[in-house]
C-alpha cells in the first residue's frame, strides 16, 4: 500500500482556512486523475478540489460543514499501481474510462466555481444505450442529496441529461435515467415543472396527513419535519450578518428621491448604450452617484482596525453589488469605480451578475469592497434596514421607483418617488454625518447631469 496525504492547498492570498461544503466520493472510491473529489467554500466562493493522481481513498477528513486549515490533510489515497480499484480508476471504471492524463497541480487541481456551476460536455461513452450515448459530461452538476443518489443507485451522473438550471442533474433526472431510455429522454424534454432543488438546501416535501391514531409529535423519523445542515454559503452567509450585527453599531437613514430626471436620462441613454452592446439600468448611476458623494465624505469609505484601535481611510472606491443567487446572497465587486464611466460600470455590473448566478465568480469579483449597493428592485417595498457588509462602515438600499403624489411650486403633481436606505456604523459615522452623505447621494441622483460634470 503507498498511503498519501493530501492536504488542503492554498485557496488563495490570505485564506488560512475553508469549509468543506460536499464530498463527492466517499471511503473504497477508485479515483481518476483529475477526478474531482470535495467542493470547499472560502469567503463565498466555492472551489471544486480534484485528485492530482489516481488511488483509493482510504480515508476523507471532515464532514460537510466542518471548517478545516490549509495545509491539513484532507484525504488519504492508496496510490498503489497494483491494487485492482487504482487499475481501474486508471482507465476502467466510469471515471476512468477514456479520460486522458492531465496536468494537475502537485498540491490538486483547483477550479474556482460556485454551486451551480455547469460542467463541460465530452464525447459519449463507447458502448453505451443509444440515450445515454447522446450526452456524457465528465464533470456534472449536482447537488449532494442528487450525488449520493446515484450512487446509492449505481447511476453514472455523467450519462444522465441534466435538466435543472445552470445544466444541473436533478433527482428526477437520476430517477428517468434509472428507469430507462425512454423516461430519460423524456425527463430531459418535459415541459411540466421542475421540483425546485437548491445547491446548499433543499426544500422539505409536503408531509402526508397522519393516520388515524398516530402520534402527531415530531422526530428523527417523522415526516413532519425535516432537517439539513446550515452549511456552505448560506452558513456563511449567517456568520457574516451575525458578526456585523453583534460588531456594528447600526443605525439606519432614509429619505425619498425624486427620480424623475434619472429616469429621463437613462430613457435618452438607453438605446445607444444598447448599440453598443450594453443594457442600462438605474444601478449603474447609483453606483456613479455613491462614488462623487464618498470622496465628499472619505469617513464613509473606511473600515475600522479594531486590533491597531485605527480608522483606516481607503482611498480606492470598491463598491459591491449585492446579488441575488440561487446559494444566497453574493457580493461581486466593482473595482475602482471611480476610475470608470457609467457604461463601463454598466458593463461589469452585468458581468459580475451574470457570473455570480451562473456559479462561476472568481474569489477576487468577490473581495475588496469598501461600499456596498443593495438593489431591492421590483420588491422594493416600502422600507428595509441593510445590514451593513462588515467591516464597512455603511451600506445604501435602493427601493423600487413608484409614481407617488408629490409637491411642486405649490401644486400636486405625479412624480416619480424612489426610497433609498442607508444603514451606518454609529461607532464610526455619526448621525448628522450619516445624513448628509444621504442627501448628496439624492443631490446626484435628483440632478444627474452633475455626474457628467465631475466625472474623471
Amino acid at each position: 500500500m503507498a498511503r498519501w496525504d493530501f492536504k488542503l492547498p492554498d485557496l488563495g492570498e490570505g485564506v488560512a482556512e475553508g469549509e468543506i461544503v460536499a464530498w463527492l466520493v466517499k471511503v473504497g472510491d477508485a479515483v481518476a486523475e483529475d477526478q474531482p473529489m470535495v467542493e470547499v467554500m472560502t469567503d463565498k466562493a466555492t472551489v471544486t478540489i480534484a485528485a492530482p493522481r489516481a488511488g483509493v481513498v482510504l480515508e476523507t477528513r471532515g464532514r460537510a460543514g466542518d471548517t478545516i486549515a490549509v495545509h491539513s490533510v484532507l484525504i488519504v489515497l492508496d496510490l498503489d499501481p497494483d491494487a485492482p480499484a487504482a487499475r481501474r480508476a486508471n482507465g476502467t471504471d466510469k471515471y476512468g474510462a477514456g479520460r486522458e492524463e492531465s496536468g494537475a497541480m502537485a498540491v490538486g487541481h483547483l477550479r474556482e466555481a460556485l454551486p451551480g456551476m455547469p460542467g463541460r460536455p465530452s464525447a459519449a461513452i463507447p458502448g453505451a444505450s443509444p440515450a445515454s450515448a447522446a450526452y456524457f459530461n465528465d464533470k456534472p452538476l449536482a447537488t449532494p442529496a442528487t450525488r449520493k443518489l446515484a450512487r446509492d443507485r449505481d447511476v453514472d451522473l455523467r450519462r444522465v441529461p441534466p435538466t435543472g438550471p445552470a445544466s444541473r442533474v436533478t433527482r428526477a433526472d437520476v430517477e428517468g435515467f434509472e428507469r430507462g431510455p425512454a423516461q430519460a429522454v423524456g425527463a430531459a424534454t418535459s415541459s411540466a415543472p421542475l421540483e425546485p432543488e437548491h445547491t446548499l438546501v433543499r426544500a422539505p416535501t409536503r408531509a402526508p396527513a397522519p393516520t388515524a391514531g398516530a402520534p402527531a409529535g415530531s422526530g428523527s423519523g417523522s415526516a413532519r419535519e425535516d432537517r439539513v445542515p446550515l452549511a456552505g454559503l448560506r452558513r456563511r452567509i449567517a456568520q457574516k450578518m451575525t458578526q456585523s450585527t453583534a460588531t456594528a453599531a447600526h443605525f439606519t437613514f432614509v429619505e425619498e428621491c425624486d427620480a424623475g430626471e434619472l429616469k429621463a436620462l437613462r430613457a435618452r441613454l438607453a438605446e445607444p448604450a444598447s448599440a453598443m452592446g450594453v443594457k442600462l439600468s438605474f444601478l449603474p448611476f447609483v453606483v456613479k452617484a455613491v462614488v462623487a458623494a464618498l470622496k465628499k465624505h472619505p469617513i464613509m469609505n473606511t473600515t475600522l482596525d479594531e486590533a491597531s484601535n485605527e480608522i483606516v481611510f481607503r482611498h480606492y472606491h470598491n463598491i459591491g453589488i449585492a446579488t441575488a443567487t440561487e446559494g444566497g446572497l453574493m457580493v461581486p465587486v466593482v473595482k475602482d469605480a471611480d476610475r470608470r464611466s457609467i457604461l463601463d460600470i454598466a458593463r461589469e455590473i452585468e458581468r459580475l451578475s451574470v457570473e455570480a448566478r451562473a456559479g462561476r465568480c472568481k474569489l477576487e469579483d468577490l473581495q475588496g469592497s469598501t461600499f456596498t449597493v443593495t438593489s431591492l428592485g421590483a420588491k422594493g417595498g416600502l422600507l428595509a434596514t441593510p445590514i451593513i457588509n462588515f467591516p464597512e462602515v455603511a451600506i445604501l438600499g435602493v427601493h423600487q421607483i413608484k409614481s407617488k403624489p408629490v409637491v411642486r411650486d405649490g401644486q400636486i403633481v405625479v412624480g416619480d418617488v424612489m426610497l433609498l436606505s442607508l444603514s451606518f456604523d454609529h461607532r464610526i459615522v455619526d448621525g448628522h454625518v450619516g445624513a448628509d452623505f444621504a442627501y448628496e447621494i439624492i443631490g446626484y441622483l435628483e440632478r444627474p447631469e452633475r455626474l457628467l460634470l465631475e466625472m474623471v
